[in-house]
């Protein structure tokens, strides 16, 4: 006789509730950040100061509204890789930045001026074709290899920069708390989240207030996006604009849903772009929670009269915009100008040395080459249930292993 009513187990039926999480709307610096760009407030360089050193090349932006200057200082690094660092020029007290993921201090490549005015600067390193054009009014970074323009930076004036303040109890004048009462009222602080953010029962106080950033880079002819691990979800990345953006924040849930953006166990800000002829990656060294937006435009054909002679080589390119955004720290990020993939994994190994193409690091020998590690919580019967299964199902795919950890 069949048995009745035999279990049919349902991932769907386990995926955890989401609403215990967070999603964009609910993160306060997102909702910051996509309130003043939409008000387009645009970042001048002041190129006309800038100084070319043995190490790097370092100017001021300054923000057209506020006026408060940062400090820009641009690297050239063995191995064709570009890095660009920003931070306010006189902060209130250091801001973070990470120490521990770069394995020593980058062998940088001296840049030189090729070109370039008070609206405009042309630098390059004078070993390959790859060439930086800065331009002033608005800020943006063109990158060039071959008369093409393979990037650009803050080419859609997302660039944002939240300076650290003095906490609102210590300002003693009269006068900082008439700027602070004129800025934003307590309501609007409490709904953006300026100096405490609320999420269920948790309460996150900042100390010196909001200090989040961003920024966008503008990938051209690019629409094959990968990376910023570690997400349920399809392997080549997907459009964000209509729904939520890529969140890297490390959880550990059981239960996650496929399919989706959302972040589970670990999370690193390393992207990878790839197109006929060339590969290139964008790694964000920030440790703090970040989101990531990806937005792909369709190809653009150009007419007779929009030819000029770097439009007559590539008349369809399509352009691919990320946009990062973290909720603390600096900007510093690394790109890494291939131009094949296996040129930028050997980029991202010689920062990190993780890179197991070019074995930089074994795993422990004699362990993790060979143990498999099991994880079902739930019921003691249950778990054992899926552990039984799953060692009977590696030995009808003839998976070896030494080791088998149970928790």
């Amino acid at each position: 006789m069949e048995a009745a009513g035999k279990e049919e187990i349902s991932v769907e039926d386990e995926a955890v509730d989401k609403n215990i999480f967070k999603d964009c709307n609910k993160i306060a610096f997102y909702r910051r950040q996509k309130q003043q760009l939409s008000r387009r407030s645009t970042y001048k360089a002041s190129l006309d100061s800038a100084t070319i050193g043995k190490d790097s090349t370092k100017f001021r932006i300054i923000n057209e509204t506020t006026k408060v200057p940062l400090l820009a200082e641009i690297y050239g690094i063995e191995g064709n890789i570009f890095r660009l660092k920003i931070n306010e020029e006189t902060p209130l007290k250091p801001r973070y930045e990470v120490p521990d993921v770069l394995t020593s201090k980058p062998s940088t490549v001296r840049l030189i001026s090729c070109a370039g005015d008070a609206d405009s600067l042309v630098l390059t390193d004078g070993k390959g074709d790859l060439k930086y054009h800065i331009t002033a009014n608005p800020f943006k970074i063109d990158l060039v290899s071959e008369e093409e323009v393979v990037m650009s930076i803050n080419s859609l004036g997302q660039l944002y920069f939240e300076h650290l303040q003095i906490p609102l109890e210590q300002r003693a004048t009269k006068e900082n708390k008439e700027d602070t009462s004129a800025d934003t009222s307590q309501e609007d602080q409490d709904d953006l989240g300026l100096w405490e953010e609320k999420f269920g029962k948790f309460v996150d106080i900042k100390v010196n207030g909001p200090a989040s950033i961003g920024l966008d880079f503008s990938l051209h002819g690019f629409e094959h996006l990968y990376g910023i691990p570690q997400h349920a979800d399809s392997h080549q990345l997907k459009n964000t604009s209509d729904g939520d953006a890529y969140r890297l924040y490390n959880l550990d849930v059981y239960g996650y849903k496929i399919y989706d953006k959302m972040g589970i166990y670990g999370s690193v800000p390393y992207l990878l772009a790839h197109k006929l002829g060339r590969t290139l990656g964008i790694f964000w060294l920030n440790a703090s929670e970040t989101l990531v937006e990806i937005n792909t435009e369709p190809a653009v054909k150009y007419t007779v009269t929009q030819m000029g002679p770097v439009a007559a080589k590539q008349k369809v390119r399509c352009r691919t915009d990320v946009h990062w955004m973290s909720e603390s720290g600096i900007i510093d990020v690394f790109l890494l100008m291939g131009p094949t993939p296996s040129d930028v994994f050997k980029q991202y190994s010689y920062l990190t040395e993780t890179s197991f193409p070019d074995l930089s690091v074994l795993p422990p020998l004699g362990f993790s080459l060979g143990s498999l590690h099991s994880c079902h919580p739930g019921s003691f019967l249950r778990k054992c249930a899926l552990e039984v299964h799953f060692l009977h199902l590696c030995r009808y795919k003839n998976i070896s292993f030494s080791t088998f950890t149970l928790d």
